[in-house]
């Protein structure tokens, strides 16, 4: 019999920008939390009325990748706080009226731009990452360090986590070769980044912010060697609706294109991934409620 698994949710950023949030680059999700942070508070409850058992707080942009050097010095913990202060009652408030326990995720992004491996420096992320971890702590239930894409960057995350007792879920974007063998965008394996997960103690790897079409061998070969490793893993899955994204991408110079994915289209995928052995489904960028909404329609069914 099959693992039953747990409803991550959607993508924050894309989510804001659909309801008509302040929304634009370099601040990304960011700006709403500035501007209307009401909006972000909503956004956390479309994805809990549709089925989310797990919500991320809204810190993805909270870094000076995102908000320039001088916004980051002034107001960067402070708007990593405020998010995590939003989602946390938003989970509060939904177990007082409907008693469903929502789990909340603090948020570790990408530091110094996502997809970039070649832009990693961990003496210049140790600082943001120590941050990021202190402003969230005592708001969330656990960590989802996401769209990691080098073992030098997990290394740096794991190094930030180190003190925090909550259990801690590690998230890779994966080269976006649907034909090719799946990799970190560093170029680094799969097999790699399990093993430094288990050797740290990390309760869970996921892959996210890749096209859905490469996470299935990613999820296989998670599944293998932590078997083998005799080390169990919580195993998971959250893609984006983006078309595929090459090497020395500028995630902060224009949005990215989404292409049409339909709710059912979105669900043929994570009947896979959970065949393959993931216990934890939802999406990322471009995946937004009526995604998250079958998923979970599907998991009440089965």
């Amino acid at each position: 019999m099959k693992k039953q698994f747990v409803v991550l949710d959607g993508g924050m950023g894309r989510e804001l920008k659909r309801m008509g949030a302040p929304f634009s680059q370099p601040l990304w999700s960011a700006q709403a939390l500035i501007e209307s942070p009401s909006l972000v508070r909503k956004a956390h409850q479309n994805f809990i009325d549709t089925g989310a058992e797990i919500i991320t707080v809204n810190s993805y942009a909270c870094v000076p990748f995102h908000l320039g050097e001088t916004l980051y010095q002034s107001k960067g913990a402070e708007l990593a706080q405020q998010a995590a202060v939003i989602a946390n009652a938003v989970a509060k408030d939904e177990l007082a009226t409907t008693n469903r326990s929502i789990a909340v995720a603090g948020a570790i992004p990408p530091v110094l731009g996502s997809y970039r491996p070649d832009l990693f420096d961990s003496n210049k992320a140790k600082g943001i990452l120590e941050t990021l971890v202190q402003s969230q702590e005592p708001y969330v239930d656990l960590w989802l360090a996401e769209t990691i894409s080098s073992l030098e960057e997990l290394g740096a995350i794991q190094q930030a986590l180190s003190l925090s007792p909550k259990k801690k879920y590690y998230a890779f974007t994966l080269q976006d070769s649907p034909n090719g063998k799946a990799m970190l965008r560093s170029g680094e394996s799969v097999s790699e980044a399990v093993e430094q997960v288990c050797s740290y103690g990390g309760e869970g790897i996921l892959f996210n912010c890749s096209i859905p079409e490469v996470m299935g061998q990613a999820i296989k070969l998670a599944k293998e060697l932590s078997t083998k490793l005799e080390t169990p893993l919580e195993i998971g899955a959250y893609a984006n609706s983006f078309g595929p994204i090459k090497p020395g991408h500028k995630a902060n110079n224009s949005l990215y294109q989404t292409k049409e994915l339909s709710a059912e289209e979105y669900l043929v995928f994570a009947k896979q991934w959970h065949e393959l052995g993931a216990t934890i489904i939802g999406g990322c960028c471009g995946i937004h409620p009526e995604h998250i909404q079958a998923i979970a329609d599907w998991k009440r069914e089965h």
